[in-house]
């Protein structure tokens, strides 16, 4: 058994706030997020094919993280679907508006990013989600591992 390891990071600006919270993240306030995606499988061995050596296609793999999440989110303002700074927000003030369901911390937001990106490998046979990385500042980030969630 030779399983591999590949992973990519992305990059990309957004704000959010942390209604409730008891610092300075109640205020909109922005990162540089950085999305680590590690894919684990067996490089395929079929001579002649295109994706040949390969766990998974590094463009591939770019398609499904950039398609959707880097251009959904890059530039954005993420918001709870209660959140107070609603009111006086709309995508008319902000055209990247985003609200969602829950707080959105870094641990929400990446759990959010690793369904996207299970929903999108169900196109792509024989390659698993090993772990994802959240990074919301150089120094501060959240980790999710499949073998956490089996």
């Amino acid at each position: 058994m030779n399983k591999v390891r590949v992973t990519k990071e992305f990059d990309w600006e957004m704000a959010h706030a942390l209604d409730g919270h008891d610092g300075k993240c109640h205020n909109i306030h922005g990162h540089t997020y950085g999305l680590s995606v590690t894919f684990i499988g067996e490089p395929a061995h079929e001579p002649g094919m295109p994706k040949d050596g390969m766990v998974i296609d590094f463009a591939d793999l770019k398609k499904i993280v950039k398609n959707n999440i880097v251009n959904v989110y890059d530039h954005a303002l993420v918001l709870r679907d209660n959140s107070r700074f609603l009111p006086v927000v709309d995508n008319t003030l902000n055209e990247k508006l985003i609200v969602k369901p829950y707080q959105p911390t870094c641990e929400n937001m990446l759990i959010d990013f690793v369904e996207i990106i299970l929903a999108e490998l169900k196109n792509y046979g024989g390659v698993e989600l090993h772990s994802a990385r959240l990074r919301e500042t150089k120094t501060s980030y959240a980790e999710w591992f499949a073998a956490d969630n089996d």
